[in-house]
């Protein structure tokens, strides 16, 4: 593994006193854990009347015996000439002392002095004991800005109560309580934060250029995964449409083939009973010859020789029928369009838009709502509340459970609605008798009036037929549509989004008002959001085939 470069730790600000923020010079640490210069933390002790660290502004009773740091010494001496200033790009500040003609650009600026020195000048500040304790930092030109215009001191300090710049006889002052740090330290703690902020914005401008490029990639996937769907869908329709014509064919063939035998077996039948009537009809006239008289003897004497009793015709024809009932084939024809349209509808139901053209205006009836429940004014959104509602009791209102109607109720018609249940853990929904019991616990199920599916749980998905039917869907359907057709005794419940049957109840028998019925669930576990009544929508689809025509085509 290679070793970091003496570049990268100065980068990283590892061995840069807080207060001159250069490299290091005879560091030595404080008891709190800061490095400092010996001379810079010093000076700093000498200036103020309080010994404290810099950094986190710790006070010390006792000012600390320091010792120079020899391993951070000897390691800090290997980055001070990286760590250096390049002084030749600097130029912006020049040097007081250099003369009017002056291009010499200032490496530091004393606080004290209000001046600014290039390295030459700056020497007796770097020698001259007296001079060694006056503030310099980095070369500034508007100096006179640096200093407070209440104690005349220069403005070393930063207040993180107020985020005002202060002297020392600020902090003693009306700042004596508030935190308040060294402006090299404030700095050096804002570039650190600004790094920070540019890091995490990189950092997210990465994530969200990277979200565009999966976003792009699953749309162009999503599009391919269509494009395929579609092609096998196609050519899986058309080939079942092809096998079922072929099997209707063969059937039309079956039926014919069974008829024509039916006819023959008929017109068999026909010739031999004609037969048997002729023999019938000559044995008749061959018996009305024998006509009795008065002379009994003469009678007898004819009759004699002759076979009065009927033809010996042994045939049963009672037991012989034709076969003509083909009511099996017409139950077993119905059971198949009802198993592939059920089929059918799992995938997408064609018929969902002809049955939205029935929708009606439905509102909520807050009469009937329970107290917990709390209804818009538009009646379109119902949710729970987090206080018990002071509404006045009614005999049309749930006491119990929370549930609510809808205010007009549907007979002897054909209706239907949606309602958006997006961001929901909890639901019912579906249509109630009017002469249900709201009062007490209640029982979902036809047999109590009610026809309704509901969720818990986020995943659990019931239809209350009683009993309790498990339904098993592919997606979490984000809007319910309700169909009933009142006088089949039919109600449906689709995902609208994806035009799919969830659940129907069939051969009901409805004898008075359905109303809507709604149940938001409580609010726990995330399920905060309303069920809200949306207006209806039909989507206008561009259908493959038409009703009148199928063609034969295959799709690859």
């Amino acid at each position: 593994m290679d070793m970091a470069s003496p570049s990268s730790l100065v980068t990283d600000e590892h061995f840069l006193c807080a207060i001159c923020l250069q490299v290091f010079t005879d560091p030595v640490a404080l008891p709190c854990g800061h490095n400092f210069c010996l001379n810079c933390i010093t000076k700093y002790w000498e200036t103020n009347k309080l010994c404290r660290c810099p950094m986190c502004n710790e006070t010390f009773m006792k000012r600390p015996l320091l010792r120079i740091n020899t391993l951070i010494a000897s390691v800090a001496e290997k980055f001070k000439e990286p760590c250096q200033p390049d002084i030749s790009g600097i130029g912006c500040v020049l040097c007081n002392l250099c003369g009017a003609k002056n291009t010499t650009p200032a490496i530091k600026s004393c606080l004290v002095c209000l001046t600014s020195y290039c390295a030459t000048h700056l020497k007796p500040h770097q020698t001259i004991p007296a001079l060694m304790r006056h503030r310099l930092i980095q070369p500034v030109d508007d100096l006179e800005s640096r200093i407070c215009k209440k104690h005349h001191q220069p403005l070393e300090l930063f207040c993180n109560n107020d985020e005002i710049f202060l002297c020392l006889d600020c902090l003693d002052g009306d700042h004596k309580t508030h935190n308040a740090v060294m402006v090299e330290v404030w700095m050096k703690t804002k570039m650190d934060q600004l790094k920070a902020s540019r890091t995490e914005i990189d950092k997210m401008i990465q994530q969200r250029q990277q979200k565009i490029v999966d976003l792009q990639h699953s749309g162009q996937t999503g599009k391919s995964n269509a494009e395929r769907a579609t092609s096998v869908s196609l050519k899986a329709m058309n080939a079942s449409i092809k096998y079922i014509r072929r099997s209707f064919a063969e059937l039309l063939d079956l039926l014919d083939e069974k008829q024509n035998a039916a006819e023959a077996h008929a017109e068999g039948l026909v010739k031999e009973i004609e037969k048997e009537i002729v023999q019938l009809t000559q044995k008749k006239m061959e018996l009305q010859q024998l006509q009795p008289n008065d002379d009994c003897f003469q009678f007898l004497q004819s009759v004699r020789n002759v076979h009065i009793n009927p033809p010996s015709l042994t045939k049963d024809w009672d037991a012989e029928s034709i076969d003509c009932d083909y009511s099996k084939v017409e139950e077993a024809v119905n059971q198949l369009e009802l198993s592939v349209m059920k089929e059918a509808f799992m995938l997408c139901d064609p018929e969902l838009p002809a049955m939205q053209q029935y929708s009606v205006k439905v509102v909520l009836d807050p009469d009937t709502a329970h107290h917990d429940l709390s209804v818009s004014e538009d009646g379109k959104q119902v949710q729970h509340g987090q206080f018990k509602m002071l509404v006045p009791r009614k005999p049309q209102r749930f006491d119990h459970v929370l549930n609510v109607l809808a205010k007009e109720g549907f007979n002897a018609k054909t209706f239907y609605y949606e309602v958006l249940v997006k961001n929901k853990t909890e639901w019912d929904l579906g249509v109630a008798s009017e002469s249900i019991n709201r009062k007490g616990d209640i029982r979902l199920s036809p047999q109590n009036g009610y026809w309704t599916i509901w969720l818990r749980k986020g995943n659990e998905y019931i239809a209350n037929a009683g009993p309790a039917v498990v339904l098993n869907l592919r997606k979490k359907p984000q809007k319910i549509g309700i169909f009933v057709n009142y006088e089949r005794g039919h109600v449906a419940f689709y995902d609208v989004e994806d035009s799919v049957e969830i659940y129907a109840f069939t051969g009901c028998t409805f004898t008075e008002r359905l109303f809507p019925f709604f149940s938001p669930g409580a609010n726990v576990d995330g399920n905060s959001a309303p069920l809200i009544i949306t207006p209806v929508i039909t989507k206008q689809r561009d259908h493959r085939w038409s009703d009148d025509e199928c063609d034969d085509r295959d799709y690859d």
